[in-house]
This record gives C-alpha cells, structure tokens and sequence, in this order.
C-alpha cells in the first residue's frame, strides 16, 4: 500500500517513538491520529500491531481493526496476546466479528469463539448459522427496540441507558409483545415530541425491511434505492433479529466490486491484496481459467483443420484469421462487459433479456457494417496502391473479408450480451462470463462463419 507524504510522517514518527521506547509520546500520537490514518500505517507495517493495540484504548482499537484488510487483521490477531485478543474480539460489533471469523479456517475459528463472552459468543455463534454470503451473516444484533405503548420520556430513558450497546441509534425499532416488527422511527421525532407522546402516535408504515435469508445484494440493491442509514432484518414470521447499518453494506459492495472485476479478467477471485498474496497460490487462481481457455481455443484449431482445403487452394485467407477474430473476441468482450455492470447495478433484469438481444441485434449489426467497410476500403488501397496483389479476384475477396467481419462482430454482441443474463438464469455468477471466456466461445464460431462466407463469395473463382 502506497503511504501519502503525510502518512509517511507520521509513520516515521511512530518508529521513532517505537525505537526511542517512548510510550507516552505513542499514545499521544495514536490518539491525535484518524481511525483510517492508524489503519493505513498498520497496513504499511504490522510490526507495529502489538504495540498500537496494546497502547489504544479497547473501543478505538476494536474501530481501527474493523476497518483493516481482512489479512492485516489476521496479522494483527498473531501479535497479540491471548488476553489483548479476547478484549477486542469481545469489543467488536457483533457483524464485524462474524465477518473477520467467517473467513478463517474452522479450528481458529473455534479456538477465537473460545476467548469470546457468553453473550458475544451467543450472538455470533448466530450469526455464524445463516448461510454464506446472506443478510443474517451481515446483520447486527446491538439495536434500540422499544414498545408502541411507550411514551417518548420512556423511549429517551431507554436510550439513555441501553444506546452505548447499540450500533447505531439514529433509527429506533417498534415492536409487539412477540418481538415482531411494526415499524421503525428516526430518532428526531422522538427528539421534538413531547415526553408524554405515545410510540403509537409516531408509527406511519413507511418502513422496508430485510429477509434474514436474502442474499447481501438485495441489501446493497434496497440500501442503493432508498434513503437509509439501517435497515430492519427480520424472519419469516416477521419477528426482529437484527438490523443492517450502510457501512456493513458499502463494504460489501466493495468485496463484491472487487471479485467481479477479477472474474471478468479471466482469474478466480482473490481474497488478500495482489502483492501480499503468495506467488504459489496467485498461480492456482489464475492457472484455473487459462487452461480452460486453451482447451477451448484447441477447438478453434479443430475449425480450422475442417478447413484446410480451402486456406491450401487459397492461402491469402490464412492473412486475415487474426483481424477476424480479434473483431468477434472485442465486440463480445464489450458487450459481456457492459452487460455485466448494467446487472450489477439493477438496471437489467433477467426479464429485460429481449431488450437486450433486440440493442444488440441492431448495434451489433451497425459496428460490424462500420469495421466490414473499413476492411474492404482496406483491401481496396492496398490492391490499387500495389501494396499487395490480392489478385484478380481482389473484390470478391473483399467483400468475403467485409461479410464475414460484420457477420462475426454481430454474433459476439449477441453472445457477450446473453452470456450474463443465461448465467444469472440458471442461478450461477455472471461475472463468471468474463471476457476472455466469451472471446475464446467467438474465436471458435468465428472461424466457421469466416470460412462459410469465404466459400459463399469465393465459390467457382478462388475456391
């Protein structure tokens, strides 16, 4: 991680404090520092970890480990004492636990549930039981409920004494006397009412809650629409578990951004920064994908060997094989790209599919009639510029270059663009449709469409 000059001060400050054994200038320090500031200089250096936690007092130490990369935490827990790990493990947001935990192998994971409190165990031991990947694993426990008989002194009181627990206090949640969800109120009306006002009085039904069994993306796609800093989790009996706060969900935005931007590279996703992961293992995650693509490009050689006979009688064919399937391999790369993002953010559906087909059909077909007239004005110029011979059949040859570019640019739309949405049908990643992939898929096709026009316009001439 690259250090902005001023962070660079700032760490050779805390080496020289560290080497000079002076603990006080350190806790000074740590304590005029930002969250992201101690959060960054650990990144740089995790040396530093056991002295920087063990200086911080517990609540700014548990925020500055929430917010670093989940193998910097891991390194941070290796410093540490037994005992210091205990205390921040029992500090953090029970989310934020469930998060760092779900991510380490199961033996620490038991050996680190161990040195948790019988109620912190409790909570994440809970969460830890909803599915990968789920709202139930994304939610906290910590929450302001309160009941519709209540008046707003009783609310205000509640906060008073219960609201250090919470996440976040700037909504508070309604329930019944069986713990299900009515509602949820921003703390300002309680705020401006007076004391004697009735909870009931303050309930409008204009809430959105979560399924504890939804997919985190339905969080980030509600969170994403409509102006929230939390929202309600509950179970299909509509009984309150949890609430979700907008920085669990931006963070998971940010992991999730992440892996598909690796997916449509051609690589499996990483889990640790590029330069901190082991050469061994950033080989097996891309060594996956390349060897499945070069299985797949054996059968664009198969195609080619079908046609053998026709690049032997015309062997001026074999000069235009790359330019042809490059074209078809970027026209389905950009189109699996645009695709894949326009999911991402909500703004095509699986529904949307005929739509879809129907822009690429006619984009499609207008980029390939653009790059098929550049490649005959091409072969035009350096026929009649002597460039090259093409020989006497140069515009018929021309005109297969032209078809079969056109031809091919419109298939690879057609195909980057319904890759995503066939992957998303049956449930499966649609990043996963990466560009590689679809432009290995092109490739093959490619070669059959090019020689089917070739032998369509070179028939009794050339061939």
């Amino acid at each position: 991680m690259a250090l902005a000059p001023e962070q660079m001060e700032l760490l050779e400050q805390f080496e020289h404090f560290y080497q000079a054994q002076d603990r006080e200038q350190l806790i000074s320090l740590l304590d005029e520092l930002q969250i992201s500031d101690i959060a960054d200089l650990l990144s740089e250096e995790a040396d530093y970890a056991f002295t920087a936690f063990d200086l911080m007092p517990i609540h700014r130490a548990a925020s500055v480990f929430k917010i670093l990369e989940q193998q910097v935490q891991e390194d941070v827990i290796k410093e540490l004492p037994p005992q210091k790990v205990a205390e921040l493990l029992n500090e953090l947001p029970a989310d934020d636990r469930t998060s760092f935990l779900e991510e380490l192998p199961s033996n620490t994971v038991k050996e680190l549930i161990k040195l948790l409190d019988p109620d912190e165990r409790r909570k994440t031991l809970a969460l830890l039981g909803y599915k990968e990947d789920s709202v139930g694993r994304l939610m906290t426990p910590d929450y302001i409920a309160v009941y519709e008989n209540w008046s707003v002194q009783n609310v205000l009181d509640y906060i008073r004494n219960f609201g250090m627990d919470s996440e976040t206090i700037d909504v508070i949640y309604v329930i019944d006397e069986q713990g299900k969800f009515v509602d949820d109120v921003r703390i300002r009306e309680f705020i401006l009412r007076k004391p004697d006002t009735l909870v009931s009085e303050l309930i409008d039904g204009r809430f959105i809650t979560l399924n504890v069994d939804d997919d985190q993306s339905v969080a980030n796609d509600v969170f994403k629409m409509n102006n929230r800093v939390a929202l309600p989790v509950v179970d299909n009996n509509n009984v309150l578990l949890g609430i979700v706060t907008i920085d669990d969900v931006l963070w998971v935005t940010n992991e999730e951004y992440t892996e598909d931007i690796q997916k449509i590279g051609g690589t499996e996703a990483f889990d640790e920064p590029y330069l901190d992961i082991a050469i061994s293992k950033l080989v097996r995650k891309r060594a996956g994908w390349l060897v499945l693509l070069f299985i797949g490009e054996m059968f664009t050689a198969t195609a080619m060997q079908f046609f053998q006979g026709e690049i032997e009688k015309v062997v001026v064919l074999s000069l235009f094989i790359p330019l042809i399937m490059s074209s078809g391999g970027n026209s389905g790369s950009q189109a699996s790209t645009l695709i894949i993002q326009a999911m991402a953010l909500g703004e095509v559906t699986l529904s949307d599919w005929w739509r879809v087909m129907r822009r690429e059909l006619i984009s499609g077909m207008l980029l390939g009639l653009i790059l098929g007239l550049i490649g005959f004005i091409r072969i035009s110029v350096w026929q009649n510029l002597h460039f090259y011979d093409y020989g006497e059949h140069w515009v018929m040859l021309a005109l297969a270059i032209s078809s079969s570019v056109t031809g091919i640019v419109l298939w690879g739309s057609l195909m980057g663009s319904m890759m995503p949405i066939i992957l998303k049908r049956f449930k499966l990643d649609p990043a996963a449709s990466s560009a590689p992939f679809v432009a290995t898929m092109v490739d093959v096709t490619g070669v059959l469409i090019y020689f089917s026009m070739a032998y369509l316009f070179l028939k009794g001439t050339l061939l």
